[in-house]
């Protein structure tokens, strides 16, 4: 960003956004990857106040399976934007790995590293059994006390353990940062909102993905919440599903992709690399599948720039959070370049100026 250049307009709501990285027919990874790539250097230059990258296995539309790599990537090619996960899911890693991860992105970045922590798998069965056999990881239900030691081992003091014959080992992340990533709890259910209330920690709902019973979470979190020294107030915000274009026309156009995709993934239909605009409106649906996008578009953020900026606000006010998380899930059309997504581009673009209008 050219340092002389005006700083970007404030929004309100603020924006962040949760990138999977996604991957489109004819597309490869790393195609995949400079796209995004350039996805979060515009971001930063929009004055998007965070860029999150989520951890999926074994999913061939979704390339985002090492958020740590792909944060030291987006890091090095931005300056101001906070960038982190959403989520590390917990149980595919060793806490102390993790804690030591971050610890080294918060020296490479100082003061703009999140720390998202999940608790699911993120992957199917087979593959959270490979994670499981493989590598180190931790067991789901110690998931709090797992976050407790994260939290020790990323502090100054570090943590301590006691050895059999009763003496105290230190034990610190390394390289130890100056300061110390902001740990946020994700959740879709009342779970992790519990948690991070007790914690002191900030919680984002993932209402992307499930929007059911979000009010109720949310008033968990913020009735049980109890203040910590970093975090004297409850701090959320929520994730929405977002395509924006310059017309209402094009902009259901590119979010049908995403949206058979996902009704493919919940009724168990074989998955693939996401499909092109075109392809996804040469092939029909089942009825049942039809029913399951009707269903998430209503509840997904689709249309001209104005109209979503008002749905974004709407959303924001309605649930009382100052900060909405965009999913940017614009789809590609057949003649768009194969390492960019300009949909996805333009959804934050059009999104920033009316928001600031």
């Amino acid at each position: 960003m050219n340092a002389d250049a005006p700083a970007p307009a404030p929004t309100s709501p603020r924006l962040s956004v949760l990138d999977l990285v996604p991957v489109r027919t004819g597309q490869s990874s790393p195609q995949a990857l400079a796209a995004s790539l350039a996805l979060v250097r515009r971001a930063d230059e929009l004055g998007f106040e965070r860029y999150w990258f989520a951890e999926h296995h074994n999913m061939p539309a979704v390339a985002a399976s090492t958020p740590p790599v792909m944060i030291a990537a987006a890091a090095a090619v931005t300056e101001r934007i906070r960038v982190g996960s959403g989520g590390v899911m917990l149980p595919n890693h060793a806490p102390l790995v993790v804690a030591e991860q971050f610890a080294a992105l918060e020296a490479l970045a100082p003061g703009r590293v999140d720390l998202g922590l999940g608790r699911a798998p993120g992957s199917d069965p087979v593959v959270t059994a490979l994670l499981r056999q493989s590598g180190p990881t931790s067991d789901v239900e110690r998931f709090p006390q797992h976050v407790r030691d994260i939290l020790s081992l990323m502090s100054p003091d570090g943590a301590a353990l006691r050895l059999g014959d009763g003496n105290l080992y230190d034990v610190h992340a390394t390289p130890a940062a100056d300061g110390t990533p902001t740990v946020w709890l994700l959740g879709s259910s009342d779970y992790s909102a519990r948690l991070a209330a007790e914690l002191g920690l900030p919680y984002v709902f993932a209402n992307h993905f499930s929007g059911a019973g979000v009010d109720q979470v949310l008033a968990l979190y913020r009735d049980g919440y109890r203040p910590s020294p970093a975090h004297p107030e409850p701090q959320t915000f929520l994730t929405a599903n977002v395509v924006v274009a310059p017309t209402a026309v094009e902009a259901h156009e590119r979010a049908l992709p995403q949206l058979r995709s996902m009704a493919r993934l919940r009724t168990g239909k074989p998955m693939g690399r996401a499909e092109t605009v075109e392809q996804a409106a040469a092939e029909p649906l089942d009825p049942m599948a039809e029913q399951i996008v009707a269903d998430m578009r209503a509840r997904w953020v689709v249309g001209e720039p104005h109209q979503a900026a008002a749905q974004l606000r709407e959303l924001a006010a309605r649930h009382g959070v100052d900060e909405v998380m965009v999913v940017p899930v614009a789809g590609s059309y057949e003649s768009e370049p194969l390492d960019a997504t300009p949909g996805r581009v333009r959804t934050l673009e059009l999104l920033a100026e009316a928001l600031a209008a």
